[in-house]
């Protein structure tokens, strides 16, 4: 990747990381580090809308669209994240960095309470999981922002990743104000409309390698990634009464 000038940082991401977007509602949070780095060669943000949807749904997506092509962004439409590993443009990129915000399967089943709602969305995560983490690089970072409080805790962000071969590097509080011009939107049926975010965690991973270590078991999975964590020996025990 070419870099221009000195790094810039901001909060968790650096202009010298290839970044990687997924499900980009009005591109918002890609356009607010594109203006934090200067310009947006290392990035790539992708919307499961099409283009025509987006003129549709949401009031800013295109001039947001517009300014991140001018800085050099790619912008893909109609991304899906249960099959975006074999995307024709990203089969063979790596990223350092993969960005997903509060993810969300749509509103099938009413409440967020309820347990299938609940199921959908676990498959929805867990297929993105497993397609992210064959598009990192070697000290890449899958990071999920996503609510805390019930229900959403009922998600098992943390089992999930587990389940797809990564680990937890790190869990802080996101805070919106740590992004300026970025607006979360609902999308599926209310799409320019924000939802309160509350307490919310990025949470994130890095994928876990066969290691050997020379004990009398031979191999033994361990984790690796660019960061501490809690590896795979000390992963929360599987807790997902919704997920099949």
């Amino acid at each position: 990747m070419e870099v221009f000038g000195f790094e810039k940082r901001i909060k968790n991401y650096s202009s010298y990381q290839k970044i990687l977007l997924v499900g980009e509602g009005d591109f918002s949070f890609a356009v607010c580090l594109a203006r934090a780095f200067g310009f947006a060669f290392n990035m790539v943000a992708t919307s499961l809308d099409s283009r025509e949807s987006l003129m549709v749904n949401y009031s800013k997506a295109m001039s947001n669209v517009k300014e991140l092509e001018s800085m050099g962004c790619i912008v893909l439409h109609e991304v899906d994240v249960h099959s975006m590993s074999r995307h024709p443009f990203l089969i063979s990129v790596r990223f350092d960095r993969i960005i997903y915000n509060f993810p969300h399967a749509g509103y099938l089943h009413g409440s967020e309470r309820n347990k299938l709602q609940i199921w959908f969305h676990q498959h929805l995560v867990r297929g993105f999981f497993e397609n992210a983490r064959e598009m990192l690089t070697g000290v890449g970072e899958i990071h999920v922002t996503h609510k805390t409080t019930f229900p959403f805790s009922e998600w098992k962000i943390v089992e999930l990743a587990y389940m797809a071969g990564l680990y937890l590097v790190h869990e802080e509080q996101f805070l919106v104000w740590d992004y300026p011009g970025y607006e979360n939107k609902r999308g599926a049926g209310m799409c320019d409309q924000t939802f309160p975010i509350g307490r919310s965690s990025t949470f994130k991973f890095a994928r876990m390698l066969l290691l050997y270590r020379s004990t009398t078991s031979g191999f033994h999975l361990g984790a690796t990634s660019s960061g501490t964590g809690s590896g795979w020996d000390t992963c929360p025990p599987m807790q997902l009464p919704f997920y099949a």
